[in-house]
């Protein structure tokens, strides 16, 4: 049974978890991911993770947010005028929207809602965490 590397196409099921233990992904009771190492299809963490594992081997690793999502910036949430939201567009809270800038069509969230205001995060949902997954190895392909 060989090991997985570089190139390799890979299938895998996982259970992502924050640090307080919230599964906020996981591939069970669904098809396995499928994935090739070093396509940057993934996360990093998760594609240096799977390097060296065969076909039936589990690990649990914990990624740094900085081989997942990267930090989280302040800079990226933005306080609006919610009359710049159109009329037709009913908004709440965990809502995903999207806005252009400079030419750019970036997704963004709603933090927060007041009667004048509309807060808008344009980081991860995941950025600034620690993200541990348990990861079984499934398939190699070629």
């Amino acid at each position: 049974m060989g090991q997985a590397k570089l190139g390799d196409t890979v299938t895998v099921h996982y259970t992502g978890k924050l640090d307080d233990g919230t599964v906020f992904d996981s591939s069970e009771g669904k098809e396995p991911l499928e994935f090739a190492i070093g396509a940057g299809n993934v996360i990093p963490g998760f594609e240096q993770a799977v390097i060296g594992m065969s076909p039936g081997d589990a690990i649990t690793t914990t990624i740094p947010s900085d081989e997942a999502y990267g930090p989280y910036y302040d800079d990226r949430v933005v306080v609006i005028d919610r009359q710049q939201i159109p009329s037709d567009l009913s908004v709440d809270i965990g809502a995903q929207l999207q806005i252009q800038q400079d030419g750019f069509v970036i997704p963004v969230v709603v933090t927060d809602l007041t009667e004048s205001e509309v807060t808008l995060d344009a980081n991860h949902p995941l950025a600034g965490e620690d993200l541990t997954f348990e990861i079984r190895l499934v398939t190699i392909g070629a």
